[in-house]
């Protein structure tokens, strides 16, 4: 689950607070002490169903990190190698899909742009824990939960 941490904080910014979860996880192919496959069928509070799959098996390299949000008056796909591509945002009063090709770009890594921003503010941020936008730690507890969930 250390390479689908991030996914598992965007599934909950998206779907809320968690009702139940199901899940399989396994080590089908790596010589290592943890999973290298597992996937999570999520209920949330709102009656929502969420679905993770991760793997790290993918031939010959990573190729595809995605997050798609399936609703009933929108859909929308990040994907790419490191939710790098908007490729469909259209709702009821909604729809920039022509104009993707200015929200994309290609990182140089799987780990793309992100990580440099991130560390920025979280030195910002220790220094100033009570700032409105700073993300404190109860905010990773409910992923470590969730994590702890789809293990037991």
């Amino acid at each position: 689950m250390n390479q689908a941490s991030h996914y598992v904080d965007l599934v909950q910014w998206f779907g809320g607070e968690i009702a139940s979860v199901k899940s399989e996880v396994a080590t089908l192919n790596r010589r290592i002490e943890c999973e290298d496959t597992g996937a999570a069928v999520i209920r949330f509070k709102s009656n929502a169903i969420g679905v993770i799959a991760v793997t790290m098996l993918t031939y010959p390299e990573n190729v595809e990190g995605s997050l798609t949000l399936l609703a009933e008056h929108a859909t929308i796909k990040i994907g790419g190698k490191a939710l790098n591509k908007l490729e469909i945002c259209k709702g009821k009063h909604l729809d920039i899909t022509a104009d993707l090709d200015n929200t994309n770009y290609e990182p140089a890594t799987v780990y793309g742009n992100g990580h440099g921003e991130y560390y920025k503010k979280l030195q910002h941020y220790l220094k100033s824990p009570y700032h409105p936008d700073a993300i404190h730690g109860r905010e990773g507890l409910k992923s470590l939960k969730l994590l702890t969930d789809i293990y037991q």
